[in-house]
């Protein structure tokens, strides 16, 4: 698979990642494939791995675990929490990287739609500088982008 590489990804604060991308799918369906586990597990390994977990208790207050063998990293996971819910709209969970615990950022997802697009906007604010650099210098884009590219496959498919 070759990366569309159509997410753009800014800094606008020293704590925040900005990640804007467009969808060829409307919100609701890119919302199921974004919340529903049978359908994460066909994008969110982003082809480097194998998802071995993929907990979605989308309630506020319920929790989120995502993990994945990956060659040569060995399991690669994250976890958090539901803190806010607009079903199609928007979605606020905290977002731990389990390989550093310490570092959990907030992350605020919108979707908004036009003539049958979406647009998927995501705000990851740690709570550092630090933080927010070593996710950005530990090559997240890359993954990010592919992930992205088959998250709108699978939007799509949902037609």
């Amino acid at each position: 698979m070759i990366s569309s590489r159509s997410a753009e990804v800014t800094l606008p604060e020293d704590n925040q990642i900005l990640i804007t991308r467009e969808f060829g799918a409307p919100k609701d369906l890119v919302y199921r494939a974004y919340t529903e586990p049978d359908l994460v597990r066909q994008w969110w390994h982003a082809n480097r791995g194998e998802i071995t977990v993929c907990d979605i208790d989308l309630r506020v207050g319920g929790q989120w675990r995502y993990a994945m063998e990956a060659p040569n990293h060995g399991e690669v996971a994250f976890h958090g929490e539901y803190r806010e819910i607009v079903p199609d709209e928007r979605l606020v969970t905290t977002e731990v990287y389990e390989a550093a615990p310490d570092a959990e950022a907030l992350d605020t997802l919108t979707l908004s739609e036009q003539d049958g697009r979406t647009t998927l906007t995501l705000l990851v604010e740690h709570q550092t500088k630090m933080a927010r650099d070593m996710h950005v210098e530990s090559g997240m884009e890359d993954g990010l982008q592919d992930a992205l590219d088959l998250l709108e496959r699978v939007a799509a498919e949902l037609r």
